[in-house]
């Protein structure tokens, strides 16, 4: 008859534990999956910026919640959508996590940050409607690559200067091709 499990072994009937290597594979590993990339990750417009620890960007922008100065028909969650994705992209190309920076950077190119004129809200309005809808993924993908890398790669006093001698700079962005 056979004995409940909690009820100890004598010390003879008990094996000693060794280790055992896993089982030897004749072939070498290949990336053979259907969803493998083979190669570099692929780039180009609405396929996004890979980087390390992107999600990052979304507890840095709990930082600005209170801090963003909205016009009415604006949401606070659109507006932190969009500016957290420039952020994510701005933080790949120099190939590191996102920083408080990029989302100081993405905030203040698109004037989260201070009052803006009543013209200038209402373009930003048409560009951050709805984008933190996931259903908006293709229009937030817009939106981040109409800016040019070189203006992401500018630090965060360039951005501030550049807006305070145009507030509306951004917006000759959305003519500009995508990266």
């Amino acid at each position: 008859m056979a004995a409940p499990d909690y009820v100890p072994k004598p010390t003879d009937e008990i094996q000693p534990r060794v280790y055992v290597s896993p089982p030897w594979r004749p072939d070498s590993w290949m990336a053979d999956r259907p969803s493998e990339v083979d190669g570099l990750q692929p780039t180009g417009p609405g396929l996004g910026s890979p980087g390390p620890d992107q999600g990052y960007a979304l507890h840095l922008a709990r930082r600005f919640e209170d801090k963003l100065v909205l016009t009415p028909g604006e949401h606070k969650d659109d507006a932190l959508a969009g500016c957290v994705a420039i952020a994510m992209r701005r933080s790949s190309l120099f190939g590191r996590a996102p920083v408080i920076h990029d989302l100081t950077v993405a905030l203040t190119l698109w004037g989260f940050l201070v009052e803006v004129s009543s013209e200038f809200s209402a373009a930003r309005k048409d560009q951050f409607a709805a984008v933190a809808s996931t259903h908006h993924y293709e229009q937030r993908q817009t939106l981040v690559d109409r800016v040019p890398e070189d203006v992401l790669r500018m630090t965060h006093g360039q951005v501030a200067e550049a807006v305070k001698a145009d507030p509306e700079w951004v917006l000759s962005f959305s003519d500009a091709p995508a990266h």
